[in-house]
């Protein structure tokens, strides 16, 4: 089978926030009394893409960018000017879609008042707002530095400066939250008339502080049961059900986000960015991540030693791979995609297909690949069918 290049985006890694959450194993750092070097990182993260367009060249060849995603940390920590330089030399080594989506994460404790209209200047046009909870007790217990009054007013200041595609983010199954709890977040959200909404269930993760010291958080069924009212509320209020943990109003879905799940490629340039490509001459499916800590990665100053990992994935793998992702998606993929963007024949995940639709996880489909709602909730198991 012929491996097709899918679309192409490109993630940026801003690794700085104000303060580490006890939840969060994302790769971030905390200000400390020095502040970080904003300006000379935009150097870096240029000289980064410039390097990884000549190992690519070949397989970025006349391949448009539909989307640029800024997550980190707290993006929203470096200046408009600043997001403004990077996008303009983006623009200039990379042919971006004229209708590409710009998205900028922020978080509503670092907003500075009148800043929206300056990342929409620079060509930002999709806000994503780590807002989690619009309970000030729970938002505490979560480590957060704003409050949820403070998270309405940011909201309420990027649509002034004109913004109309937001995404709020919100957790669920918070320390002894309850679901009423659960769905006055979601009602406090809807009010705000985001077009999208990522609502994802509170995990430990390891090697965080919630990890080492666990609160009490609701049990696995308390936990579904948010789920489902928050998912019935959120339908009802218009917002579709796209992916396990996102939901949007119609023409409103995360075009990033998508290409991630539908196992499109991508550049991941700025410390521990990770990327993924598929050269259609070799037939080889990529993934290359960044040295993780900022500093080492400065250090590399667009070098080899920025580099952290590179490796091509296996035929073995490759199946887990995409499962991994295309199975997120609450109406799947077209079965014939599987080959498009693996290379690898159908025959290759029969035995795990009729494994997980013997066991009722997947439809009986021969046309797309789709979890039945037991296989939403038990989506690592399903998952685990294609592990070779």
């Amino acid at each position: 089978m012929s491996l097709l290049a899918p679309p192409l985006s490109l993630y940026i890694h801003m690794p700085w926030c104000v303060k580490k959450c006890p939840y969060c194993d994302f790769n971030s750092h905390g200000l400390r009394s020095e502040p970080p070097p904003y300006a000379d990182y935009i150097d870096h993260l240029l000289a980064d893409l410039d390097a990884d367009r000549v190992d690519f060249s070949a397989a970025l060849e006349s391949r448009p960018v539909i989307s640029v995603f800024f997550g980190g940390g707290t993006p929203s920590l470096f200046a408009p000017e600043l997001i403004g330089r990077l996008l303009d030399g983006v623009r200039e080594r990379l042919p971006l879609a004229t209708d590409a989506e710009i998205t900028l994460e922020t978080n509503p404790g670092t907003v500075e008042h009148g800043r929206f209209d300056g990342y929409l200047a620079a060509g930002v046009n999709r806000i994503s707002f780590g807002v989690q909870s619009f309970d000030d007790d729970k938002l505490k217990r979560l480590g957060r530095i704003h409050s949820a009054n403070e998270a309405e007013a940011a909201v309420k200041s990027a649509q002034d400066a004109g913004y109309t595609n937001i995404n709020l983010d919100l957790m669920y199954a918070l320390p002894q939250q309850t679901l009423d709890g659960a769905l006055a977040d979601v009602e406090r959200a809807v009010a705000l008339e985001p077009t999208h909404i990522s609502h994802y269930q509170l995990t430990l993760e390891p090697n965080t502080a919630f990890a080492a010291n666990p609160p009490p958080l609701p049990d696995d069924d308390h936990a579904w049961a948010m789920q489902e009212a928050c998912e019935a509320r959120l339908a009802n209020a218009g917002y579709g059900q796209y992916e396990i943990s996102a939901y949007a109003l119609p023409g409103r879905r995360c075009v990033h986000n998508l290409n991630y799940w539908q196992f499109g490629d991508y550049l991941g340039i700025g410390a521990g960015a990770h990327g993924k490509l598929s050269d259609t001459v070799s037939g080889q499916v990529r993934r290359r991540w960044k040295a993780r800590h900022p500093r080492a990665y400065l250090e590399a100053r667009g070098g080899a030693a920025r580099i952290g990992g590179d490796n091509v994935v296996s035929a073995a793998e490759l199946p887990f791979e995409y499962m991994l992702n295309a199975l997120r998606l609450i109406d799947g993929v077209p079965l014939t995609a599987f080959s498009e963007r693996t290379g690898l024949r159908p025959g290759r995940i029969a035995a795990g297909l009729a494994a997980a639709r013997g066991r009722g996880w997947l439809h009986d489909d021969p046309q797309r690949l789709h979890a039945t709602v037991p296989g939403q909730r038990f989506l690592n198991d399903v998952i685990a069918s294609f592990l070779d």
